[in-house]
């Protein structure tokens, strides 16, 4: 949960004490960047709908993370939100488990339940999915630029699932089409969240009812981040024994032929009269549906963003179904113009992303995606627009007498929205990270050659970032150049776009 405007902490950390044993951090300065202008993100969010499961992030009960079922017939009615989905929508999640002392290495599971309500079969179609735990994509230390055309450079699960997702990728584990009659429920996710080395698939493909082979390790992963950006999940205990803790990101784009209802669980998995674990079943979560309450800890209410008295602003985190997948814009100097002319020699221009309430460096332009339906203690809007799909084209123009290099960067400045016309960064930059994600850049070089890159990035607050790119346009001449990327859930917004022009 975002106490404050520029902190999207997924989990909590308790720092060790200050025994001097490193060196001292380098004093850094704060950099003042001129802007020729800061502008609003042309364009806008599509209506497709989003089931948006990310709160409570960290998970330690049994109960519903989010469910668009009708409360009929259901134990705890407040916990479905009966909101039917039909047609294109997107199902996000992420969560994380995290045992209760040093020595829990339950697994926990994430359940997806489709249902439908229909007197007619309905087909559901997988377009596109990916899902990982830290264990699989772990918080790699990198470089702030690193060339990613396989696709192998990943840092965090939501860096992975997205960088696949980007790739229009559906891992083999996801059905192509699933048929699902007439009244009938399809359990279409069944995935761990282990907190300890499983010697059995971990991608939901284990028959339910299948044994958890007995722990032969001490748990797994303690440096699990999310939108906070480099925070290392390490909860101290007695003799500073970490908590196992583990996460799970997951993203799908879904197409059915009808309404459904979906619905998201955790579930710790059931263990057999010998004390062994095993797979949870189709019935099990179908009965934990009807007769459960919502999961827990539950996250801190978010501030009302009409409030306009509060000590903390508190964002909040999303559950609920979230309206828009994709944000496609043309970049261009107006809604007349065909064309983005870049800027004087020396000087750039910056195009803001994934803007949150109260952090929009002064353009007052929020991007976050509205909520269709909400918990009443949820985020008020889908806050970073995590798995949201950013597709932006810029035609540029050089409409000067000279040759000129234009460099694209993406850039995380300080929050303010006061400066004008200027972003505020630091030498060096904070050490929290805030971005960490792939990005993808088409374009046709100076020789006429069409070109596609993909870069994965890690910058940290306050961060001026490096060329993505150097374009060469020649007098009069444009280029156009394409730049798509799924904002992730381990990355803290908002950034820049910024187009620079070499003096």
């Amino acid at each position: 949960m975002l106490t404050f405007l520029s902190m999207f902490v997924f989990a909590q950390t308790i720092a060790l004490p200050n025994l001097d044993l490193q060196p001292a951090a380098p004093i850094s300065r704060q950099v003042r960047q001129p802007q020729e202008e800061i502008r609003p993100l042309p364009g806008s969010l599509d209506t497709t709908p989003v089931f948006n499961s990310n709160s409570p992030e960290l998970v330690q009960r049994d109960g519903i993370l989010l469910s668009t079922f009708p409360p009929d017939d259901m134990a705890v009615a407040s916990a479905h939100l009966n909101y039917p989905l039909e047609g294109r929508f997107d199902m996000f999640a992420h969560h994380i488990a995290r045992g209760l002392t040093p020595d829990d290495t339950r697994t926990l599971y994430l359940g997806i339940l489709v249902h439908n309500p229909t007197d007619e079969t309905i087909t559901l179609e997988v377009l596109q999915g990916a899902t990982y735990l830290s264990q699989e994509a772990p918080f790699n230390s990198l470089p702030s630029y690193v060339a990613n055309p396989l696709g192998t450079v990943y840092s965090g699960p939501g860096s992975r699932t997205m960088n696949d997702l980007l790739r229009e990728i559906r891992q083999p584990q996801w059905p192509d089409k699933v048929r699902i009659p007439a009244g009938e429920t399809y359990l279409l996710a069944n995935v761990p969240i282990p907190l300890r080395r499983l010697t059995v698939p971990v991608d939901g493909t284990l028959a339910q009812g299948s044994l958890l082979l007995p722990l032969v390790e001490q748990a797994t992963v303690t440096n699990v981040s999310s939108s906070s950006a480099s925070a290392t999940v390490r909860s101290l205990v007695s003799e500073d024994r970490p908590l196992p803790t583990n996460g799970r990101s997951l993203l799908l784009r879904v197409q059915t032929n009808g309404p459904v209802y979906v619905a998201s669980l955790a579930m710790y998995a059931p263990k057999t009269e010998t004390g062994a674990e095993r797979v949870p079943t189709q019935a099990e979560w179908e009965y934990l549906l009807q007769t459960g309450d919502l999961s827990g800890p539950r996250d801190h209410p978010p501030t009302d963003p009409n409030s306009r008295f509060f000590t903390r602003f508190y964002y909040g985190r999303v559950a609920g179904v979230a309206e828009g997948s994709v944000w496609a814009a043309q970049l261009t100097d107006s809604t007349e113009s065909q064309d983005l002319t870049i800027p004087d020699p020396g000087n750039r221009i910056s195009y803001v992303l994934s803007t949150v309430d109260r952090n929009t460096f002064g353009t007052e332009q929020v991007q976050s995606a509205p909520m269709l339906v909400r918990y009443p203690d949820t985020a008020y809007r889908a806050h970073g627009n995590y798995g949201v799909l950013y597709d932006l084209t810029m035609p540029l123009h050089n409409p000067t007498d000279d040759t000129q290099a234009i460099t694209l960067m993406i850039q995380t400045p300080y929050q303010n929205e006061l400066m004008e016309n200027e972003l505020l960064f630091s030498n060096p930059p904070d050490s929290k990270i805030f971005f960490r994600g792939t990005v993808r850049l088409r374009y046709t070089d100076e020789f006429k050659v069409p070109q596609t890159r993909y870069f994965h990035i890690v910058q940290q607050r306050g961060q001026a970032g490096e060329p993505l790119v150097k374009i060469r346009i020649p007098p009069g001449q444009r280029r156009l150049v394409e730049l798509d990327f799924i904002y992730p859930p381990d990355a803290t917004p908002p950034q820049v776009l910024t187009i620079e022009t070499e003096g």
